[in-house]
């Protein structure tokens, strides 16, 4: 006796309902807040943001990422034209024409009139707070003038 265990029927009916199952569970809901964690920080620095105003011609700039899933800020601090050679590199909270409080202090990679900083910083929820809302600036000191020849306010943008 030949006996057929699935018809032809049942067989299409069985391909469609597994074509849906797995149509379906595959699917992504649209109306999900889908969280971009990433922001690019950028800034340009230069002796009239220093408080008080420095008027040398040494300028800066900053690049960088943070990841505020893992709260990794990744930084490259370029400077040229100072007075003298950079002894101090550092990250700072404060409005865009306000003095302000040191958050870390950061190593001078490449030294000289003309130089960087590279690193990683891991921050706090406070610290991610200021620098996404405008509150972080940088700043490049030399053993003359300790309080910076160059500050930028940085820019955190998704």
């Amino acid at each position: 006796m030949n006996k057929k265990w699935i018809s032809p029927a049942r067989l299409l009916l069985l391909g469609t309902a597994l074509a849906g199952a797995v149509s379906f569970s595959s699917c992504d809901d649209d109306d999900d807040d889908q969280v971009n964690n990433m922001y690019t920080i950028s800034g340009s620095g230069s002796g009239s943001q220093v408080v008080p105003a420095f008027s040398g011609t040494g300028t800066g700039t900053i690049s960088g990422t943070y990841d505020n899933q893992t709260n990794m800020l990744n930084y490259n601090i370029g400077w040229t034209g100072l007075t003298d050679t950079a002894s101090t590199v550092g990250f700072y909270t404060g409005a865009s024409g306000a003095s302000g409080s040191s958050v870390q202090g950061v190593g001078v990679t490449t030294q000289g009139m003309t130089g960087g900083s590279t690193g990683t910083l891991t921050l706090t929820d406070a610290q991610e707070s200021d620098l996404l809302n405008g509150n972080w600036y940088y700043s490049v000191g030399t053993l003359a003038n300790t309080n910076g020849e160059v500050r930028g306010q940085i820019t955190a943008a998704q």
